[in-house]
């Protein structure tokens, strides 16, 4: 609850929040606010443009734009949960455990993880769906797998500050070694850093997602997903604009309010610590 104060008390924050409780709604309302089904084809109402019954157009198979952007947020934020339930667990373990023990167990996890941060995210990320093959949950895996390295290396940084302090120590005189302290008293230590990162990363995550739908490798269709109804809307861009501008602008919405949400948390642990 004081994290929550706090937050409203940030105008980025709290813009940001908004903005992704807005999309969360819109993911778990999407039957009732759409009204129809986002894939039902009509070959008579291609292309139209925005107007009454279809507010944001349709698409060149005749469906319709509003229902294909409100289920969009369904693999959209999907991608972003799975991404963020595996990139932050691997991370944190892997960079405490080099922190802590160091000697051979941190060389070893550092070079491991230096080589895969050596290597361009979406370019890699795209050689794991290529090999894995098309969808949503390969899509996930190739993103996480290749931003983990970021989050190892923060969190052996704060460890090897930490690893010597009196306050470890103190918990170390106790009796608490090994897992308890890893998991009770380091991790709570790691982690808010950790989460503003993951919420700065967002906003990538989320553009790199849509990369790999526009080019086919994501979410498979007929699944409303907002990379590849960019793709659909390339080849009629410059008579039918909306086809491709409006997911583009969802796009940029939800970054933005990863972003602003990050920066917002930013500031408050930055308060927090002056």
């Amino acid at each position: 609850m004081n994290l929550l104060r706090k937050i409203l008390r940030s105008p980025a924050a709290c813009c940001g929040l908004v903005i992704i409780l807005l999309l969360i709604i819109c993911a778990l309302f999407a039957p009732w606010l759409a009204g129809q089904d986002p894939n039902w084809q009509n070959a008579a109402a291609r292309l139209l443009p925005p107007e009454p019954g279809h507010w944001l157009g349709t698409d060149a198979y005749g469906r319709d734009m509003l229902a294909r952007l409100l289920y969009g947020t369904r693999p959209m934020l999907g991608m972003v949960l799975l991404v963020t339930s595996i990139t932050l667990p691997l991370g944190l373990l892997i960079g405490i455990l080099s922190g802590y023990y160091g000697g051979w167990t941190e060389r070893v996890l550092m070079r491991f993880t230096d080589v895969v941060m050596s290597m361009p995210r979406l370019i890699l990320a795209f050689a794991f769906v290529a090999m894995l093959g098309p969808g949503l949950i390969n899509g996930a895996l190739a993103l996480a797998l290749t931003t983990w390295p970021a989050y190892a290396r923060q969190a052996r940084t704060e460890i090897q500050k930490l690893r010597n302090s009196d306050y470890l120590s103190a918990a170390e005189m106790l009796g608490i070694r090994g897992f308890r302290l890893m998991w009770g008293h380091i991790l709570p230590l790691c982690l808010p850093s950790a989460i503003v990162r993951l919420a700065l990363d967002l906003a990538g995550i989320i553009l790199a997602a849509a990369g790999l739908g526009f080019l086919g490798l994501g979410a498979r269709p007929p699944m409303a997903e907002w990379g590849a109804m960019i793709a659909d809307g390339m080849q009629v861009i410059f008579d039918q604009w909306w086809i491709a501008a409006i997911p583009g602008a969802a796009i940029l919405l939800s970054s933005l309010a990863f972003n602003l949400l990050g920066d917002g948390l930013r500031d408050i642990l930055e308060s927090d610590h002056d």
